[in-house]
């Protein structure tokens, strides 16, 4: 008889709930027409697909014609970060680092058209433990002629308002500082950032991918205080291949999918109607159980977090112990290899992981740039171990987790 497995990456991806797949196979069967066709279907497929919108604005405090469907959480920070700062690729390097000087050698301004004005590099700035999706578009603006400031984190994982506000600039054109970690699970004082931005000279747009937060933290956009946030269903046990962009309403931002001009002109493509519709019901879902579920797991957390330090002693958490995500655990454990810790606790049937999934593909299995960036030293990024907890995650095999890894780590000192 095969072992029950114990699954503890949900920040890699979540299962997706039956509710969703009931729905997301009902409207596949109902609602199967192009919504941008006239005919009946289409318009069926279309009232399918403006209902998804209101509900998913709806919970996020928004208007539904803020929402701009895509196919996930990097496409929307793709659109968010190159839409809002469109350097073509043939620009030639500054002549300046991050500002280009008019003939006069006066430095042009934006341009009232868009953000960046004819001869103008924007300056960007983002935290140095972003998404990847956030980082690689970064530094392919650079690559354009863009300015970055990678504004650090403390030892405890939390970007400080006071060190955004010293990086604001003349030019600076965008921010964007994630909601919470992917990897240490750290929660980002994202309403004081805005607040710091609202009152700059320069009053940049600001991004925030929130595709962790959305399970746990209060999404509302007004709150929040943010031009353009980021969301994703599969992060929120919804189908995968399914995102969306809030755009606060007066904020252009250019396409990066050209074609038929679906979705305002913004982002051109066929809509997802089945998944985005899933997308809706799995967001309504979250938001009514957000609160119990959240202190629910906060207890299986600190259980988790408690335990591991006690019995190995060689074990230390990453990132601050409370302002984190209430289903994640971050741990190093020195002298230990982390990707061959993840293997041997995979055939032992418990899924983990060494940090972001993204991350291991972009970066080619180095070490993980979030655990680095705490201050600590390469080795500690070497040997971190991720855990997050999700909706069918049980005290027992929290317990048993704690187990099986204690006796890999006596097995490796025997």
């Amino acid at each position: 008889m095969s072992q029950k497995r114990i699954y503890l990456d949900h920040a890699a991806t979540t299962p997706i709930d039956k509710r969703v797949l009931s729905v997301m196979q009902k409207i596949s069967s109902e609602a199967y027409g192009n919504p941008s066709s006239i005919h009946k279907e289409g318009v069926e497929a279309k009232k399918v697909l403006s209902e998804a919108r209101k509900d998913i604005a709806d919970c996020i405090g928004a208007n539904p014609d803020e929402i701009i469907f895509t196919s996930g959480g990097t496409e929307s920070n793709n659109l968010a970060i190159f839409g809002a700062v469109n350097l073509p690729p043939h620009l030639s390097p500054p002549l300046e680092q991050g500002r280009r000087t008019d003939v006069d050698g006066r430095s042009p301004s934006l341009s009232s058209e868009g953000r960046v004005g004819v001869g103008w590099f924007p300056h960007i700035i983002v935290s140095s433990i972003e998404h990847p999706s956030v980082l690689e578009c970064v530094r392919e603006l650079e690559k354009r002629g863009a300015e970055v400031t990678y504004v650090p984190v403390g030892n405890d994982g939390i970007v400080s308002p006071k060190d955004v506000k010293e990086a604001l600039r003349e030019n600076t054109a965008l921010v964007s500082v994630m909601y919470a970690n992917n990897e240490i699970g750290t929660i980002q004082p994202i309403a004081e950032i805005a607040k710091v931005i609202r009152h700059s000279k320069s009053k940049p747009l600001f991004h925030t991918d929130a595709c962790q937060a959305a399970n746990y933290l209060d999404m509302n956009v007004l709150r929040l205080g943010v031009d353009l946030m980021t969301f994703n269903a599969s992060k929120m046990y919804g189908p995968k291949g399914v995102g969306a962009l809030f755009v606060k309403r007066g904020i252009k931002i250019s396409p990066v999918i050209f074609g038929g001009g679906q979705e305002k002109g913004i982002r051109s493509g066929t809509e997802n109607v089945a998944g985005v519709k899933g997308f809706a019901e799995a967001m309504r879902i979250t938001e009514r159980m957000k609160a119990k579920e959240s202190a629910r797991l906060t207890k299986l957390r600190d259980l988790f977090i408690k335990e591991i330090l006690k019995k190995i002693p060689a074990a230390v958490l990453n990132g601050n112990a409370e302002n984190r995500l209430p289903n994640n655990v971050n741990i190093s454990i020195s002298d230990i290899d982390a990707e061959s810790y993840v293997i041997s606790l995979d055939a032992r049937g418990i899924a983990a992981s060494t940090g972001s999934a993204c991350a291991n593909i972009a970066h080619d299995g180095k070490v993980s740039h979030v655990v680095e960036s705490l201050g600590f030293g390469r080795d500690r990024a070497a040997s971190s171990l991720r855990f997050t907890l999700g909706r069918n995650t049980t005290k027992e095999e929290v317990e048993k987790a704690v187990k099986v890894l204690f006796d890999l780590v006596k097995l490796k000192h025997v």
